[in-house]
Formats: C-alpha cells, sequence, structure tokens
C-alpha cells in the first residue's frame, strides 16, 4: 500500500503531514488501525501523527478497539515498500 496515496495521507511541501485536525506538523509516527465492523481483519488504514498528537490519536482508536499497530513513518515505509530485485 502506498501511504502517501491513502485517502488519509496528507503530504505538505515537506512531506506527509499529522492526520490530527488542524495540525501540519511532519509526520513521525504511522497508526494502522481498522473498523472490524466495516473491514476484512487484515485491511488497515491509517492515520500519521506527529510526536505531539500520537497519544492522543492512539487514544481514540485505541478506547474504539480500531488501533492494531503503531510505527514510525520511517519503518512503515521501510516495511511496505516493493522489495528491490
Amino acid at each position: 500500500m502506498d501511504l502517501f496515496e491513502s485517502p488519509g495521507a496528507s503530504v505538505g511541501p515537506d512531506g506527509p503531514v499529522c492526520s490530527a485536525k488542524g495540525c501540519r506538523a511532519a509526520a513521525v509516527w504511522v497508526l494502522a488501525w481498522n473498523n472490524p465492523k466495516l473491514h476484512t481483519p487484515e485491511r488497515r488504514k491509517t492515520w500519521l501523527a506527529c510526536d505531539e498528537h500520537r497519544e492522543h490519536l492512539s487514544s481514540f482508536l485505541g478506547v474504539r478497539g480500531f488501533l492494531k499497530d503503531v510505527v514510525t513513518l520511517a519503518e512503515w515505509e521501510r516495511d511496505t515498500s516493493p522489495a528491490d530485485g
């Protein structure tokens, strides 16, 4: 999945930005989630978060049982990019 083509991803002039409302800070974290009432278990939606909003966005998803994983943006890009070869 290309993070920068997903509907929730916002890319500013300096790269991906936080998904928190009104925040234009650089994204550092990827919050992978799904709503089990709408999505198959393997499907992952993503929100991006800056350091300041990571905990708030994680809590929002977590209390609803949606949060599946939180990883750094660099780790997500490395793990989801096509393998060279």
